[in-house]
C-alpha cells in the first residue's frame, strides 16, 4: 500500500503517525551525497543547523555573520527538493533563511518559530520572512517555549501562545500556520537520568501545557478569541496534514 493511503488509514484508525526529520543534518557535513541514503531510510524533513554552525549554514545564534548557504548548502537545498524532504528554516540564521527563499522552488516549512514582532529573539521569525515562507506554499508552526514567546517567559501563558498564533495567523495567512510544541521538558523527562538534566535558567514550558495533554488548553483560548471552527482545525494540524500530503516524499 502506498504511504500515503497507510498514512491516512493509520489517522482514521485513532493511531499515531510519526514523520522522521533531521535537525540539522549531523554527520552530512558536505556529503550532499548522503541525503538519498537518508530518504530511502525515511527521513521527510531536514534543516541545515542549529544555533551555531555547520559546513552547510549558520544557526541563528550566528546571526550577526550575515553569511548565507555554503555551497553545499545550496546544494542540499536542490538536492532536498529534488528528493521531496522538506526543508525546515527553524533555526537557521535570518540571512540564512532569506537565502533559502530566494532559491527554493517547493514549499518550505518552520516546523517551531514564533512570531518576532512580539518577542524580538533570534529564533523567531519576522513578517517579511513570515510572508515569504507562505508564499512558498509553507507552514509555520508555532513554538511553545516560552523564552521564546514573552520577555519575561515566568509569567508566560496560554494567551501568550495564542497571540503569536494569532499574528503569524493574520501574516501569513490562515492557510499557512501549525503547531511546533517543542516539548523538550518532556522527552528529557522521559531520556535523561535526574542526575544529568540541564539546568537552564529559563522555563521549559508554559505551566498547563508541559505536553501534549496540555493542548486542548490551546484549542480552548482559540475558539474563546472568537476564532472560526474550521481555521481552529487548520491551526491544530490540518495545514501540516496538507503539506504533507501534497509534498512528502513526492520527487521533483
Amino acid at each position: 500500500m502506498p504511504r500515503r493511503r497507510r498514512h491516512r488509514r493509520g489517522l482514521s484508525e485513532g493511531k499515531i503517525a510519526l514523520v522522521l526529520a533531521l535537525e540539522s543534518a549531523p554527520g552530512i557535513d558536505t556529503n550532499v551525497e548522503l541525503l538519498p541514503t537518508l530518504h530511502r531510510l525515511g527521513i521527510r524533513i531536514a534543516s541545515l543547523a542549529h544555533w551555531g554552525r555547520t559546513p552547510l549554514a549558520d544557526g541563528s545564534g550566528e546571526d550577526a555573520t550575515g553569511s548565507r548557504l555554503t555551497e553545499a548548502g545550496v546544494e542540499a537545498l536542490a538536492e532536498m527538493e529534488r528528493l521531496g524532504i522538506l526543508f525546515d528554516v527553524s533555526h537557521l540564521s535570518a540571512s540564512g533563511v532569506a537565502h533559502v527563499l530566494e532559491l527554493a522552488t517547493r514549499p518550505v516549512l518552520a516546523t517551531h518559530s514564533s512570531a518576532r514582532a512580539l518577542r524580538d529573539h533570534h529564533r523567531n521569525l519576522t513578517d517579511a520572512q513570515l510572508r515569504g515562507i507562505a508564499a512558498t506554499g509553507g507552514t509555520v508552526c508555532v513554538n511553545f517555549l516560552p523564552e521564546f514567546l514573552a520577555d519575561d517567559p515566568a509569567a508566560c501563558t496560554p494567551d501568550r501562545l495564542v497571540d503569536h498564533i494569532a499574528h503569524i495567523t493574520e501574516v501569513a495567512g490562515t492557510d499557512h500556520v501549525g503547531l511546533g510544541p517543542d516539548f523538550i521538558q518532556e522527552v528529557i523527562g522521559d531520556t535523561t537520568p535526574p542526575c544529568c538534566e540541564p539546568d537552564y535558567a529559563f522555563p521549559w514550558s508554559i505551566v498547563g501545557i508541559e505536553g501534549p495533554r496540555g493542548l486542548p488548553l490551546v484549542t480552548e483560548a482559540l475558539l474563546s478569541l472568537g476564532v472560526p471552527e474550521d481555521t481552529v482545525r487548520k491551526i491544530l494540524g490540518d495545514n501540516v496534514l496538507t503539506l504533507f500530503r501534497k509534498e512528502l516524499g513526492r520527487r521533483a
